[in-house]
């Protein structure tokens, strides 16, 4: 019978974050994956867990991948943890989790802390709806597209932030978006957590000044709805509305479609689209 595979979040830096239940699971598991030895190791040693470690990040996640199922396979349980936070999120846990799934490998995930959730709920900003983007590419084109997409994203952006590059993040961010409102939060569950609510432009000045410590998730106000509509109503009106109008009978539209068609794009009610073109007789 196959082992299983086990998520285990581990604290984001408050160490009295780490659940009973991932202390028993750390324990009984017959081997845990670590992103980091050296750093889970003070981890292990402080709730006095003695199960075998193995490295499995980035560099060597597939090979490493290959042996952990076989562990597994073989009827070894397997616990996966990250250097901090939930696994699976912003680290090569994923492609450990597709890999246990192909092989018919049972996955659970051991619920703690996590950065983005962490800060999405001191933000200040709407957590209804939220995407996540971790951290930006560092290859330029690849990551201008990405915020081409989210330059009109109405959803609360949340991204993650090395602290020696935050300013020229910062920068990137207002070159996209402009000034939006943001929300800094740094050292989070520890000591000097903040949760800096400001606009890009301050944050950036503040930051430029003041050099940032710790780990950063950064929360970008995402555009209303309102907005993005006025600023499709102002490009339909650069149009004139004979322009307008052609534009939707040449796609086979009545005159009565194409008259509540533009009426809708520019705002404004269908008797006034009807009014004007009269006039314009």
């Amino acid at each position: 019978m196959s082992g299983k595979l086990y998520l285990c979040a581990t604290p984001i830096g408050n160490l009295e974050d780490m659940t009973f239940r991932a202390v028993r699971t750390l324990s009984e598991v017959d081997l845990i994956a670590a992103e980091d030895t050296r750093n889970s190791i003070k981890l292990l040693n402080h709730f006095n867990i003695k199960t075998p470690m193995t490295s499995y990040h980035e560099f060597n996640k597939i090979e490493k991948g290959r042996y952990l199922i076989e562990e597994m396979l073989q009827g070894k349980n397997v616990a996966l943890i990250t250097d901090a936070g939930t696994p699976g999120i912003s680290d090569p846990g994923e492609e450990l989790v597709m890999m246990a799934y192909e092989a018919g490998i049972v996955v659970t995930s051991l619920p703690g802390a996590c950065a983005l959730i962490t800060a999405l709920t001191i933000s200040g900003r709407s957590t209804r709806r939220f995407v996540f983007e971790a951290f930006l590419p560092v290859d330029k084109k690849e990551r201008q597209s990405i915020l081409d997409e989210l330059v009109n994203e109405t959803r609360t952006i949340i991204l993650y932030e090395a602290p020696h590059r935050l300013v020229k993040t910062l920068n990137v961010l207002h070159e996209a978006f402009g000034n939006r409102r943001i929300t800094v939060c740094r050292e989070l569950t520890k000591r000097y957590e903040t949760a800096f609510l400001t606009t890009i432009e301050d944050a950036l000045a503040f930051y430029t000044d003041s050099e940032p410590k710790g780990e950063c998730v950064l929360l970008i106000e995402g555009r209303t709805r309102e907005e993005l509509r006025k600023e499709e109503q102002e490009r339909w009106a650069e149009w004139t509305l004979e322009a307008h109008m052609d534009y939707y009978l040449g796609q086979g539209l009545s005159k009565k479609e194409a008259m509540k068609l533009v009426a809708s794009d520019r705002g404004v009610s269908k008797r006034e689209i009807y009014s004007q073109l009269l006039e314009q007789e």
